[in-house]
């Protein structure tokens, strides 16, 4: 994932499932089908200011074909792609920064070949890093970040709650929406209870979030 400078615009989305859910304060197990890792990446390189710039109407769909050749051709498995909104704060250009990306199921592999595929993917797209998500427990030594899906929240919904709101841009940096409307974040473990209220005052429904926990790189 393209990043400018700042914590914030390495903060992506950018948008998944994990060993262990955790839906309405409740953990459950999750289904045996679900992937082990997230990959979130994009072939662009430029910086977009402008919500209306037709270079977020792409739908990637050539970039994700080579991306699931890159996985497959380097002993992983790959699964589901979505597309993703996201918006990211620009901590040199004060002001949010747009991107249309996607995530990557990643089934079958570890984290040296996780790292590996991701450090490709960058390569060979001209990426400043490319963001991982290991799914894990929650008590796993290796736990350090948290994803949360959270329905009923839009692209517009997520830059204006950035701008206005110094805290979660400087330390959640953004994020990305799915095609069917939900926000999602990829954030340290210790900003979990800040991203809670972020989401809150977004207007989102925290209640009927999936929060899940792993093991976050920016592969760059």
């Amino acid at each position: 994932m393209r990043t400018s400078s700042g914590p914030g615009r390495r903060s992506v989305v950018a948008v998944v499932s994990l060993l262990f859910a955790f839906t309405a304060g409740t953990a459950q197990a999750a289904p045996a089908e679900e992937p082990q890792a997230l990959l979130f990446a994009t072939s662009n390189t430029a910086v977009i200011t402008d919500p209306g710039d037709p270079r977020l109407d792409t739908p990637l769909t050539e970039f994700a074909r080579a991306v699931r050749g890159i996985i497959r051709d380097n002993g992983a498995r790959d699964g589901r792609s979505e597309l993703l909104d996201g918006v990211f704060w620009s901590g040199e250009l004060q002001r949010a920064t747009y991107e249309r990306s996607r995530s990557f199921d990643v089934r079958e592999t570890d984290p040296v070949e996780l790292h590996h595929i991701a450090d490709l993917v960058r390569k060979e797209f001209g990426q400043e890093s490319v963001l991982t998500f290991e799914h894990l427990p929650r008590d796993s030594a290796r736990t350090d970040a948290f994803l949360v899906e959270v329905p009923g929240v839009d692209v517009t919904d997520l830059h204006d709650g950035l701008a206005t709101d110094p805290q979660a841009r400087e330390r959640l940096g953004g994020g990305s929406v799915t095609m069917d409307g939900e926000l999602v974040l990829v954030a340290e473990l210790a900003d979990l209870e800040l991203a809670r209220e972020f989401v809150v005052r977004l207007g989102g429904r925290w209640d009927g979030a999936g929060l899940r926990y792993g093991d976050r790189e920016f592969v760059g």
